[in-house]
């Protein structure tokens, strides 16, 4: 008999990566079937995934009340909350901690928490308005006094934030085609990337030995990256010339809503002089790797993956 797990936000890029992962691999596939919650079960990828035999449920996460009934008789959950669907630090506490306490209510077996550091605390108060990632850790600490099996994902910057939010873009009356790759961080800044559909990659090990993983943190990443290093790879893998250029002062964000700015601007000390992990997190990434079956995908897998890049770049005059 195949074990239920209730997988939130299974049409956004984590949980929906996590079906994809179980689904494709009969190891695991036989040993859970899936239930996946969503806001919409009329959209296309809710439809889709019914289509492939995922149980859909639609769920509000404002709602505590309805959460017991949506993990009922799992015997595991990922839970994922989406703070920039608000950009509210209280809205998103409040979500975690209903869909913590709806599994324990539930008898619930495993609680799998999307997390990332908390960064006030890390950094001493130096930074205190990193408030997407000080929300999720607030709700791991709640977790952690909970009567209930817990592992918290840590996923790096994705990888899929350079296809649209920070792609290199050509530089003015260049003629030689050369892009830059424009971001607020140094050229030496430790970046950790992650390609998120290796979501499953990281969580495999949790599913099939549960045990093993009550109360750790995995570091999901690939790897540390500089800016110098992706553009590198950039350049060997498209053969475009591709440059780094630091953003300094009002230059523009691109496709960045306004809140997101603000974050991002918070976000640079954390990245530039913490490495966003803090200091221990190539030991964590280290030992989190060495946990994996499979390898995770680099930087240059995930351009040559993705190409073509810069076909339809254009310049302006």
């Amino acid at each position: 008999m195949r074990n239920l797990l209730t997988v939130f936000g299974a049409t956004g890029q984590q949980g929906g990566n996590l079906i994809s992962y179980i689904l494709a691999r009969p190891g695991l596939s036989q040993l859970y079937k899936l239930r996946g919650v969503t806001r919409d079960i009329r959209k296309p990828a809710a439809v889709a995934l019914s289509e492939k035999g995922v149980e859909m449920v639609q769920a509000d996460m404002d709602d505590p009340s309805s959460l017991r009934k949506i993990v009922a008789g799992s015997y595991a959950v990922f839970a994922v909350t989406n703070f920039w669907e608000r950009a509210s630090a209280t809205v998103e506490i409040a979500q975690g901690k209903a869909v913590a306490d709806a599994a324990v209510a539930e008898d619930v077996k495993l609680l799998i928490w999307s997390s990332l550091p908390n960064v006030t605390k890390m950094t001493e108060g130096k930074l205190s308005g990193v408030k997407h990632f000080d929300s999720k850790a607030e709700v791991e600490t709640y977790i952690r006094g909970l009567p209930i099996k817990s592992t918290f994902y840590m996923p790096a910057f994705y990888m899929q934030n350079m296809l649209i939010l920070f792609k290199p873009k050509p530089i003015p009356q260049n003629p030689e085609g050369t892009l830059a790759f424009t971001v607020p961080w140094r050229e030496d800044t430790l970046l950790p990337l992650i390609d998120i559909t290796d979501t499953g990659k990281f969580l495999a090990p949790v599913l099939l030995n549960p045990d093993n993983y009550n109360g750790k943190n995995l570091t999901a990443a690939t790897a540390f990256y500089t800016p110098q290093q992706m553009v590198d790879a950039w350049t060997k893998v498209t053969g475009k010339k591709v440059i780094f250029a630091q953003r300094t002062g009002g230059a523009p964000m691109g496709a960045l809503s306004p809140e997101m700015v603000r974050s991002l601007k918070e976000s640079t000390g954390l990245i530039s002089d913490y490495s966003y992990y803090g200091p221990t997190g190539k030991k964590d990434l280290e030992w989190t790797l060495a946990q994996m079956n499979e390898e995770a995908t680099s930087w240059a897998d995930f351009i040559e993956a993705n190409e073509p890049w810069f076909e339809n770049a254009s310049v302006a005059h």
